[in-house]
């Protein structure tokens, strides 16, 4: 189907009621009182009004947080003090001398967690309080995919095989070590009393 032009007398027409109409009130239909009981909906909030943005102006930096886990050195710095606080205090200071080690680079996740749960439980049972675990800081992915990858898979999973059973028992504090002792790429884990 074409448009055809108006004629004159039809576009006169149709200038007339455009110039006379006026805008209709629209009220919403309201539903039955019975239903309307039911579905009372709370006050929506109020919005924060927008601010107003000229060309050239800076956006607020920091305004907005991301909101991501973060990294696994400040979540142990952020667990509380479980241990002595003396003692804490030499161990983040590297005074404290681990009495066992043992060192996770180039084992796969498979081989770490059952290597490190037995040490664990022999140290303990040995009697041993303070132990380095030595996971390494781990290896810049080769690629950047779509996908971010953590770097140090071992070095992220420690703390959290350290708080699973069997071990979570045994195991008081967990800290990253010392630059003397590894730095960010091993763990002090104080152990309970036998």
């Amino acid at each position: 189907m074409t448009r055809r032009k108006l004629t004159e007398d039809e576009a006169a027409l149709w200038r007339k009621v455009t110039e006379s109409a006026e805008r209709l009130q629209f009220e919403r239909r309201r539903t039955a009182p019975h239903f309307a009981e039911s579905r009372s909906k709370p006050d929506p909030a109020p919005r924060t009004p927008l601010q107003t943005f000229e060309i050239g102006t800076k956006s607020l930096s920091g305004a907005f947080g991301h909101d991501l886990l973060p990294g696994i050195s400040e979540r142990l710095e952020k667990s509380p003090v479980q241990m002595d606080r003396k003692a804490f205090g030499k161990l983040k200071r590297g005074r404290l001398v681990p009495e066992g080690r043992i060192d996770l680079h180039g084992m796969t996740l498979e081989q770490a967690q059952p290597a490190l749960t037995g040490f664990i439980l022999r140290a303990q049972a040995a009697g041993k309080r303070l132990v380095l675990v030595i996971t390494g800081k781990g290896r810049t992915p080769r690629e950047d995919g779509p996908i971010p990858m953590r770097r140090g898979a071992i070095k992220h999973q420690v703390p959290q095989w350290l708080s699973m059973p069997p071990v979570a028992g045994v195991v008081l504090q967990i800290v990253e070590a010392h630059q003397k002792h590894g730095g960010s790429g091993a763990y002090y884990v104080y152990l309970r009393k036998r």
